[in-house]
């Protein structure tokens, strides 16, 4: 059994020999791991809020663009609706300019007409008073006194003459 329990001697060397590793660990290397640790944690936390700063910067940014992207969107459909509202201005006033002018040129071929018509109804009461002065003419010249031989000749007079 001595091989499996340990003897005083080696417990107190021991026990000496981890006091002086314990006193020289701390009184030199405990400061330097420690400081190391300590640089270490605050590099992490720093790089944590550094990492929470740029994401919170993220979330602004997205918002942002999200919102230009909105106002980009509203000032399309505003121009777009603009562009529309303009299309639609020129459609009508084009109509509207072409209705008027269909209907002056409308006016304008009635009143044309019009005058023509009255100009052929003139010229045809002029040549059938022409036509009934120059029977009156020829029947005055002669003579008759017969009204049926006075008939006759205006009979024969109206076949003579032809109208144009």
């Amino acid at each position: 059994m001595e091989l499996v329990t340990p003897g005083v001697g080696l417990i107190f060397w021991q026990t000496v020999t981890f006091i002086i590793v314990l006193f020289l660990l701390s009184k030199f290397a405990w400061k330097p791991i420690m400081s190391a640790l300590s640089e270490r944690e605050a590099s992490i936390e720093k790089a944590l809020s550094a990492a929470e700063k740029a994401k919170l910067e993220m979330q602004g940014l997205k918002a942002e663009n999200e919102k230009l992207l909105a106002e980009a969107r509203m000032e399309r459909d505003k121009i777009l609706k603009e562009a529309s509202d303009a299309g639609n201005a020129m459609i009508e006033s084009a109509r509207n300019k072409a209705n008027e002018e269909g209907g002056r040129m409308i006016a304008q071929a009635r009143e044309a007409i019009e005058n023509e018509k009255r100009a052929a109804i003139t010229e045809v009461k002029n040549m059938a008073a022409a036509l009934s002065v120059d029977i009156a003419e020829r029947i005055l010249r002669k003579e008759l006194s017969n009204p049926q031989a006075q008939q006759e000749l205006a009979q024969d007079y109206i076949r003579e003459v032809t109208l144009n």
